[in-house]
């Protein structure tokens, strides 16, 4: 699933390419794509003549206002799902869901080989959170004033689940997956097993910190691909020569040379070093 840097990847992208981009036509491939009420054709109805405006994200969602004045278009890429920008006419392939044309025949794809991905139109005027509801339960950004470690340390007090699974959760703070949860705790040398109440303020000053600086590392470089994640022009995200301990299980840890350990926790793929993340 794109986490924070893929989705900025993204969103930057389609600010770049997108400018004065009037939907002139639109074609929606199965209802399973569009999540917002009255389904394809009301989704239809509020995008079709509209120009999309400013991008936003919010955590993994991005967010497009559409002029003038005609609402938000929202976008969650679940698993696979990806835009594909053609400024030429090409074949769409067998997994193409959602496609939109401007008068000049410029062609923006939303493609998704797992079929989980949604879309919302919401009205102008309308909270986009009674529709997106996903929004409703996001904690703050990770860029945010209001994450910090004492925020952090408020919110995790009680908790017994393991840091690694707190990261996980969206109302904890938004955008961070599975990636980026087990880099920054790598970098802050804290365990993924470590019941979340007992870090002190310093290890969660330094998680935080880690947390931010892995992410804006990784934007820079275009995110992270290992199958599906492609930007704007299709071009894979370079961050993965950078993981430290992600997907390389049984490989050296480049710190000490101890063996990465990979195991689960809660369904979730974790990686770490059992030297130095105690």
């Amino acid at each position: 699933m794109p986490e924070l840097p893929e989705v900025e990847t993204i969103r930057r992208g389609l600010a770049n390419c997108l400018v004065s981009f009037k939907i002139f036509r639109l074609k929606v491939y199965g209802s399973r794509v569009i999540a917002s009420p009255g389904g394809i054709e009301q989704f239809k109805a509020g995008l079709e003549g509209s120009t999309i405006g400013t991008w936003l994200r919010r955590g993994k969602y991005l967010l497009a206002k559409l002029e003038p004045k005609r609402g938000t278009w929202g976008i969650h890429f679940r698993m696979t799902g990806r835009f594909q920008w053609c400024s030429e006419p090409i074949s769409p392939c067998r997994h193409t869901r959602v496609r939109l044309w401007n008068c000049s025949g410029q062609e923006l794809r939303f493609v998704d080989t797992r079929n989980f991905g949604e879309m919302w139109w919401v009205q102008e005027g309308e909270p986009l959170s009674t529709v997106i509801t996903g929004l409703k339960r996001l904690g703050p950004e990770p860029f945010s004033e209001r994450f910090t470690g004492n925020y952090m340390k408020q919110r995790l007090m009680n908790s017994i689940r393991p840091i690694k699974m707190a990261l996980l959760d969206q109302t904890l703070v938004a955008g961070v997956g599975n990636i980026y949860a087990d880099e920054s705790l790598f970098a802050a040398k804290i365990s993924p097993l470590t019941a979340s109440k007992k870090l002190t303020i310093d290890q969660l000053n330094r998680l935080r910190d880690e947390i931010v600086s892995i992410l804006k590392t990784s934007i820079r470089t275009g995110g992270t691909t290992f199958s599906d994640f492609r930007d704007l022009e299709g071009n894979n995200g370079s961050y993965k020569r950078q993981l430290l301990v992600y997907q390389r299980g049984g490989q050296p840890c480049q710190r000490c040379g101890a063996l990465i350990c990979r195991g689960k926790l809660s369904g979730r793929s974790t990686h770490w070093c059992p030297d130095c993340q105690q």
